[in-house]
């Protein structure tokens, strides 16, 4: 039987007044839990740090809860819609935790693991209220230090529902909390670097130091993903990963997604300079280009503003451009004006009169052409020759320029690259689908289609597959069946009430295992059984180690239960119990079954043989072996009997009699 290992604070309440009802997450540093907060009656949030994460020395471990209390009141005072509320503090077994704002909604993370890659207009749309709570915290005097997708949480839309991430609102949570942990660390181990590697700023590899612009940097990290579906570097080791944000610059979004517009790029490149000094100076400074990003790409045709750089060339500024517009005449200035009356009547007269004479002239230059046989002949060939310019004009614009699209579906990516290339088409890729019958990779649909005319040389848009759908079953084990029963729903997964097993470690009602197991891979509307705790079964076993195996047979029949006996060697006496299992403590049902591992008593040895020695040596002999000897009538004379006898086998410390005459 697999076991599960329970999450002891379940059920548990906290400072009296938080009952701890489900695990929505465990991170790096902390674990969050559902709580109802029983004084207020409301849904909160409980992140309570990992007991790894707290030093093990008393007065350092004083320390950090110092730090982290100084903390959570810095954080509870950022009043900002944005930013997940503090509502309380405190320890728990030692351990600092945070009661939070519940948001009911999924990480960035989440997001983007079902969407991989959003478009711009989302894009900036969760960028613009995630800088807006880290603007806030900077104004505060607060940094982040670990600006993440998993700390950014987009709740339900107010309108539109979840799927409309523009109208979607965004909090960021963890504000200092990292912050706190490192300070600890470095008084443990020295300087560490507290921070994801994916995200992290130059500035905090090389130097350890942060401030306003290494959250700057994270959030255009952070920003890149959400454009492509991806992070800039990857490698081997974390380490590597980190030094690459130092060596290298971040590449444009659009070499990854070729759509993008332009002022995206420069966007993303303002924000990820290596130099920090060459950055926005706070989350609010870019927040103001994002706005005015957002803003350009919202109205095409506007003119609202564009990016200038000032006599550093290294800090945008939005400056907007003239607007110029139509002027009417009678809109004009007097010094504008067109002259009135007799003016205006005297350019009529000459426009109309160089009218005149242009006609009287093509008059008399047709009269002369026509009326010569060969002027005549070089009308009729003039005439000739344009038709069959617009013949010639008429079938290269009309059918020669085209061609047929070539069949590229169910072809690999590197072959339809390679069919492509010998007709001289260009490829370009829309967002793939996942597809139960075609492989991954392979091409699902191209437009246009097979056969349909196409310009010699154009472009073709494929659409790949990416193979059958597979989700892993989330980890609900220790969550209550309502929030479980939600997890599996949102992940497109079907929970089914499996039978309910008595547990010691989980509450009645709290998920204890599942079917399939977490993590294995399945289709989306496959089921997974959940199998719910009883809570703990009605009979403890007891403690039979030590007892007499017909004891101990006695109490186990007593209480309903079956014993079942292994035999093995041992110093202790014969048909001691040993060892048992379930241990003593544990909830079982009537008639489950006890292992009991039974003594078999000591290994036995044989006797030596010492007739016809003398009797000392033959007393020297047995105690060299470990045998008590009795030595009767003679001590000085020689062996001639001795019981047991030799090469009897008999239990360790058996008295040897020796007869000696």
């Amino acid at each position: 039987m697999d076991t599960q290992v329970a999450d002891t604070l379940l059920g548990s309440l906290i400072d009296g007044r938080y009952r701890i009802r489900g695990r929505v997450a465990r991170g790096g540093m902390a674990t969050v839990y559902t709580a109802t907060d029983e004084r207020l009656e409301r849904t909160v949030a409980v992140k309570i740090i990992h007991p790894t994460q707290a030093p093990e020395a008393r007065a350092r471990l004083a320390g950090f809860v110092a730090r982290f209390t100084d903390e959570a009141k810095t954080i509870a005072r950022l009043t900002h819609p944005n930013v997940v509320a503090v509502y309380d503090q405190g320890t728990h077994a030692g351990l600092p935790y945070l009661v939070m704002e519940y948001v009911r909604g999924r990480t960035l993370r989440d997001v983007l693991t079902e969407r991989r890659r959003l478009n711009p207009d989302e894009a900036l749309a969760i960028a613009e209220q995630m800088l807006a709570a880290i603007a806030a915290a900077h104004r505060a005097g607060l940094v982040h230090r670990d600006v993440k997708p998993e700390n950014v949480l987009v709740a339900e839309a107010p309108t539109g529902g979840p799927a409309n991430l523009v109208d979607s609102v965004v909090k960021v949570a963890d504000f200092g909390l990292a912050r706190a942990v490192e300070a600890s660390a470095e008084e443990e181990n020295g300087n560490q670097l507290m921070a994801t590697v994916a995200y992290v700023a130059p500035e905090l590899v090389t130097e350890g130091r942060a401030d306003p612009r290494t959250d700057v940097y994270s959030a255009g990290i952070v920003l890149f993903e959400m454009l492509t579906g991806r992070v800039p570097y990857d490698g081997d080791r974390p380490v590597e990963i980190a030094w690459q944000h130092v060596d290298r610059d971040v590449p444009a979004p659009s070499t990854l997604v070729p759509a993008l517009p332009q002022a995206v790029d420069e966007l993303v490149a303002r924000a990820t300079r290596r130099d920090p000094g060459t950055r926005p100076a706070d989350a609010g400074a870019l927040l103001a280009e994002v706005q005015v990003v957002r803003d350009e790409l919202g109205n095409p045709n506007s003119h609202t503003a564009v990016l200038r750089r000032v006599a550093d060339e290294t800090t945008p500024v939005a400056q907007p451009t003239m607007v110029v517009a139509a002027v009417r005449p009678a809109d004009r200035p007097a010094w504008a004006r067109l002259p009135e009356g007799g003016g205006q009547r005297s350019h009529r007269r000459r426009a109309a009169t160089g009218s005149e004479g242009l006609g009287a002239q093509l008059a008399g230059l047709r009269t002369r052409v026509m009326g010569s046989p060969r002027g005549r002949l070089a009308v009729a060939a003039a005439a000739v020759v344009l038709g069959l310019v617009a013949a010639v004009g008429g079938w290269w614009f009309g059918i020669g320029r085209y061609t047929v699209a070539p069949q590229l579906v169910s072809l690999t990516k590197t072959e339809a690259q390679a069919q492509a290339a010998r007709g001289g088409f260009t490829l370009k890729y829309a967002e793939p689908r996942y597809d139960d019958k075609v492989p991954k990779d392979s091409v699902l649909g191209q437009n246009p289609a097979s056969a349909a005319r196409i310009l010699k040389g154009g472009t073709i848009t494929l659409t790949l597959s990416l193979g059958p759908e597979q989700l892993p079953v989330p980890d609900v084990v220790g969550q209550d069946f309502e929030l479980a029963k939600t997890q599996l729903t949102d992940a497109k997964l079907v929970p089914v009430k499996g039978t309910a097993r008595y547990s010691d470690e989980l509450p009645a009602g709290v998920v204890l295992d599942t079917d399939p197991k977490v993590g294995t891979v399945v289709k989306p509307g496959a089921k997974v059984t959940l199998v719910l705790s009883k809570g703990r079964a009605p009979i403890s076993v007891p403690n039979l180690v030590g007892k007499n195996l017909n004891e101990a047979r006695n109490i186990l029949a007593q209480l309903g239960l079956t014993p079942v006996e292994t035999y093995k060697d041992s110093d202790k006496p014969r048909d001691e119990v040993l060892g048992q299992s379930p241990a003593d403590g544990t909830g079982v049902e009537k008639g489950t079954q006890v292992k009991l591992e039974v003594s078999k008593g000591p290994a036995q040895v044989t006797v030596p043989r010492v007739v016809d020695l003398p009797c000392q040596q033959a007393k020297q002999v047995l105690e060299s072996q470990g045998f008590p000897v009795n030595i009767q009538l003679n001590p000085n004379g020689t062996a001639r009997f001795q019981n047991p006898g030799e090469n009897t086998p008999v239990p360790p410390g058996t008295t040897v009699t020796v007869t000696c005459l």
